[in-house]
């Protein structure tokens, strides 16, 4: 099963909580992006996981962090839970083709994790309704909740657990750059100022027909931006690299490090991309939003 990557075409970040957390509200779309999970029944009632690092197509992938595979990865944890909430005595070996890159703002564990639960239920035979797999996903962190939904355009708001499915899917060509640094999502957090931005999701999804795309790009949007520039400066230097470029508009995805850019055509597109590898940039890709 393939577990796509996700961008954030806006994110506000409206209060902190008592909790710790954030209340945020963003609009989220499904990118062409994918790790991929195969899923095989074994012998024991344990859940194993073995990662392989993939490139993605013909683009080079910067070196990743050791990614652990045992109880702390997401993909166990979402698995375990399952295995408890459903009560299933059988095991699983789990094979992961890495290809999003972690610390990316790009939502690969979050997307990953749905798919364990997703694939899981299908491996055991296990039949759960869309409101029981969005509370499993919620108990696994803040973007779950978007991967397991059945649109690839979501408002997500709260922690992100709290999802809105739009039908009208954003249809989009996007180029999209990541230096080989990451940044912690808390660290981020931790910097942030909420209630920076009065404009509001609502707002920007009324942009999103097609009729309205130049408004669109002119309510691009990430709270998080200023933070992570303020803790690592390659994103700075993308956003300068971003800014030398003719493309409709950039930004930031997530808590970082990765950043896009709104491109007219996928042609458009690569010829962006092969710039910013001629900069140096060392993790380059030419997507386009997912249909659903």
């Amino acid at each position: 099963m393939r577990a796509p990557a996700k961008l954030n075409l806006f994110l506000r970040v409206v209060r902190r909580r008592e909790d710790g957390f954030h209340d945020l509200e963003t609009l989220m779309t499904a990118i062409n992006l994918y790790d991929t999970l195969v899923f095989k029944a074994n012998d024991s009632s344990d859940v194993t996981l073995k990662i392989v690092m993939g490139a993605a197509r013909d683009q080079h992938t910067p070196p990743q962090p050791t990614l652990p595979t045992g109880p702390n990865n997401l993909v166990i944890r979402a698995a375990t839970l399952l295995k408890e909430y459903a009560k299933v005595a059988a095991g699983a070996e789990i094979t992961l083709i890495k290809r999003i890159p972690s610390e990316a703002g790009l939502g690969g564990g979050s997307s990953d994790a749905a798919t364990t639960l997703k694939g899981l239920s299908r491996l055991w035979n296990i039949s759960l309704t869309q409101d029981e797999l969005f509370q499993l996903a919620a108990k696994l962190g803040s973007d779950v909740g978007f991967f397991v939904g059945k649109t690839a355009t979501a408002v997500c708001r709260g922690r992100g657990e709290r999802v809105d499915p739009l039908q009208a899917p954003v249809s989009q060509h996007f180029v999209v750059a990541k230096p080989a640094s990451g940044l912690s999502t808390p660290a981020v957090f931790k910097q942030c100022e909420p209630g920076r931005t009065q404009t509001t999701v609502e707002e920007f999804v009324r942009t999103l027909p097609q009729s309205q795309s130049h408004h669109m790009v002119r309510l691009l949007h990430n709270d998080l931006q200023s933070p992570a520039e303020l803790l690592n400066e390659d994103v700075r230097h993308l956003r300068n690299l971003f800014n030398k470029l003719p493309v409709f508009a950039h930004q930031m995805t997530g808590s970082g490090t990765s950043y896009f850019g709104i491109c007219s055509s996928s042609r458009h597109a690569r010829s962006m991309a092969a710039r910013l590898k001629a900069s140096g940039i060392p993790w380059v890709y030419v997507v386009r939003s997912c249909t659903q």
